[in-house]
Parts: C-alpha cells; structure tokens; sequence
C-alpha cells in the first residue's frame, strides 16, 4: 500500500480555521435535520402510513367493485355460457356438415378430377417436353449462344485488346511524365520546407505560449483551488459527523429529561396508587358482584329448566288425555337365531349337516 501523501503548508494553514467556521455553521443546520427526521419518521409511522394504507385499501376495493368484479360476472356468468352456446351450435350446423361434405363429397371429386388431370394434361406434357421441347431448347440454346458471342463478345474483345489497352498505356505514360513527375518535385522542393517553417513559427507563437501558460500558471493555480476545495469538503464531513454526535448527546438528554419529567412521575403513579386501588375495587367490588351475577344466572337457569320440563309434562299429559296412550312396539319374530354366536361352516345348521 502506497504511503499517504504529505500535506502542503496550503492545506496545514486553511485547514483548522476552515474547519470551525464551517462547525459554527452546520451543528445548527444538523440539530434541525435531526429534529425534522424524527418528527418526519414519527408523522410517517403514526399518521401518514396509517392513512394511507386505509385509503389503499378504500381504493383498492372500490377498483374492485367498479372495474374487477363487474367484468368477471360478465365473462363468467354471460360471456362464456354464450360463447360455449355459440360454439356447440355452430358446430351442429357448420362445422359436422362441412367436415361430412369434405369426406364425403369433396375429397372423392377431388380423386377423380386429379386422376383426370394427371391422364389429360400432366402424362401428355411429361412425354412433350421430354421428347420434343428439351431437344429443340438445347440446340436453339447452343445456337443462339454461338451467335451472342460473334455479335457481342468477340468485337468487344478485340476493340479492348487492340484499341483501349495501347490507348491507355501511352495516356498513363504522358500523365506520368508530365504531371505526376513535376507535382511530386514541387511538393519535395517547395511545399515541404515551406510547410515545415509555417508549423515551427505556429508553434512558437501560439503552442509554446499556451503550454507554459497551462504548466506555469493554470496547473498551480488548479491545485491550489483542489487543495482549499478538499480541505473545505474534509471540514464539512467533520463538522456534519460532530454535529451527529452533539445531536445524539442533545437528543438523548432531552429523552432523559422528558422521561424523568413525565414518564417517571406516570409510572410512580401507576405502580404506587393505581394499581393497589385497582386491586382493592378488584377485590372488594367486582369479584361480589360477578359472584352475585353467577349464583342469580345459575338460579335463574335452573328456574327455567324447570319451567321448560313442567311445560313438556303438561303437554304430554294433555295429548294422552285426547289421543290416548301411545301404542307399544308388537315384537315380530325374527328368522334368524336369538344366539349371540355367529354361524359358521362347522356348525350343523342346514337338514344334511345334522346328526
């Protein structure tokens, strides 16, 4: 790891003042943000997630019942019994007669029309154009190939051979000789040691200037700007991690204070006053009375019981009295044995099994 490079005597003079203007000015500016991050966090928890929650809610449910709900009763109640109505019918009236008339009609005239076609048309042109027209086209096609060469290939090349390729020679020699030759001279001779004291004398009046402007005086000046805006950058990371820590101590002794102030004092009360006071009204008021209330609700059960049992009585006693007593079960025999043991193959029960 490379060693940390030495501060200046630039940075090492700005950097102490630089550092406690700027921790003048942020703790205040921090204590605030502080204080508004809480009360936003606890705005946020306590009112605005709450709410908003709710109002999702409310809307998502009304999206449902205007938008969702109305267009699946439609597609599930309506569209789709329709649909499958639609398409068993077009079925029995379209699609069965269709495929019948293809198998049944339309594929045997379509065999036979291709078997006609295939006897009249495609045997015939077969035969035709392997034994006439492929002779004819070839010869024709050697002849007209013969006459294409002699009228179109055959001049062309001469005329390029004899013609063009001398002309092009001698015009290329002469362009050489009287243009190519002096233009490469005068570039050699002239332009270039021209060309090369413009570019000296462009060079030192303006390109030397402007690199020892850029290396004498921009370069110091840029650094010396970097090191009071690093330093200035360092004081307000320090000064924003102080003020933290001065708003944690602030923060903290006022929850000290509100918690000795009030939580405390409620707290000491609670424990103190309410709670045995709780405990005696427990004791001395409320388990009498919910024990009175369970002895009446246990007499006032039985009460009615009773009352409910005299009233079935009665009502049996007044339908004996009108219709007489209810009739008795006549036994009828069974055919089956009474014997609690269960047949079994070694048991003599038919005629032939018996001794």
């Amino acid at each position: 790891m490379a060693p940390a490079q030495a501060d200046g005597c630039l940075a090492v003079a700005i950097r102490i003042p630089v550092r406690i203007v700027v921790l003048v000015l942020v703790v205040p500016v921090r204590l605030v943000w502080d204080a508004l991050a809480v009360c936003g966090n606890f705005l946020y928890r306590n009112a605005l997630r709450p709410v908003g929650r709710a109002i999702g809610a409310v809307l998502t449910f009304l999206c449902k019942v205007v938008f969702v709900w109305p267009w699946v009763g439609l597609w599930r109640y309506v569209l789709v019994p329709v649909g499958k109505g639609l398409a068993w019918l077009g079925r029995g009236l379209f699609v069965i007669p269709v495929m019948w008339l293809y198998a049944r009609v339309l594929t045997p005239i379509g065999h036979g029309i291709a078997w006609l076609g295939r006897v009249l048309f495609v045997i015939p042109a077969t035969w035709l154009y392997a034994r006439v027209l492929t002779p004819v086209g070839h010869a024709l096609w050697v002849g007209l190939v013969w006459l294409g060469k002699a009228v179109f290939v055959w001049p062309w090349v001469g005329l390029w051979r004899y013609v063009v390729v001398p002309v092009g020679i001698a015009i290329a020699w002469l362009v050489r000789t009287l243009i190519v030759a002096p233009a490469v001279w005068l570039y050699r001779a002239v332009l270039s040691p021209v060309g090369r004291g413009i570019a000296t004398l462009l060079r030192w009046i303006f390109v030397v200037p402007l690199v020892a402007l850029w290396r004498w005086v921009l370069t110091p000046i840029g650094r010396a700007i970097a090191v009071v805006a690093r330093e200035i950058a360092d004081a307000f990371g320090h000064a924003w991690r102080i003020a933290g820590h001065i708003s944690r101590a602030v923060g903290r002794f006022l929850g000290t204070l509100l918690r000795w102030i009030f939580v405390e004092p409620v707290r000491w009360v609670y424990r103190t006053v309410l709670t045995p006071v709780g405990h005696v009204i427990r004791d001395a008021l409320w388990k009498p009375v919910a024990t009175a209330a369970r002895s009446v609700g246990r007499t006032t059960r039985r009460a009615l019981a009773s009352a409910r049992d005299t009233a079935r009585q009665a009502r049996a006693d007044v339908r004996r009295m009108l219709f007489g007593a209810p009739r008795e079960a006549v036994p009828v025999a069974r055919r089956e044995p009474d014997t609690p043991d269960t047949r079994t193959l070694g048991s003599s029960t038919t005629a032939l099994m018996k001794d």
